[in-house]
């Protein structure tokens, strides 16, 4: 007989679920957060990187909920963006050391504040915008400054299911989480 999964297997403290509760768009860094941090080279000097499809379909899960995905990267490149594009993120911002002006346009274009947002960035660039999120969050391999400011520390490092992790708390909170694990389960 299959086992049938009666209550979701995952579990978050109640104080992190009240403060993602409010949280309508995440922002993702990419080098350290969406990928490893590794950069592979070419002959030719293209820039490959490696995705993981758990935070791939996270990504699109948020999306199913009503829950904004958005990249704020200091880099640029056709993998990325061939990336971001099959995983239907529309708010990108590519090639930016200064991610706080590019957080608050898009917060900006969608009508959204800061107490809406949340973060997971690795390294120092991704600090002022973590700083002012709602939800600060960090893989647990990031730098330890950021790891100091961050409310949520994944157990996965980046590139390996810590944005899935996220998109998991934020699905949680917001109520969908269950929903949408149903329909796999249908």
């Amino acid at each position: 007989m299959p086992k049938r999964l009666t209550t979701p297997a995952l579990q978050f403290a109640p104080e992190l679920l009240l403060q993602a509760q409010p949280v309508c768009i995440a922002f993702f860094d990419v080098d350290g957060v969406l990928t490893d941090g590794g950069l592979h080279f070419s002959e030719q000097g293209e820039t490959t990187k490696r995705f993981n499809t758990l935070d791939g379909h996270g990504i699109k899960l948020l999306q199913k909920a009503g829950i904004v995905p958005a990249v704020i990267t200091g880099r640029d490149s056709a993998p990325l963006r061939l990336r971001l594009k099959q995983l239907g993120v529309q708010h990108a911002v590519y090639g930016t050391e200064d991610k706080l002006p590019a957080a608050q346009a898009i917060l900006d274009s969608l009508g959204l504040a800061w107490s809406q947002a949340a973060m997971m960035g690795d390294d120092w660039p991704d600090l002022p915008v973590m700083q002012r999120c709602a939800l600060a969050c960090a893989p647990c391999n990031a730098h330890p400054e950021n790891l100091a400011v961050a409310d949520f520390v994944t157990r996965a490092q980046g590139g390996q299911g810590a944005v899935r992790e996220l998109c998991d708390l934020l699905l949680v909170a917001s109520g969908h989480y269950r929903t949408l694990l149903e329909t796999y389960l249908a």
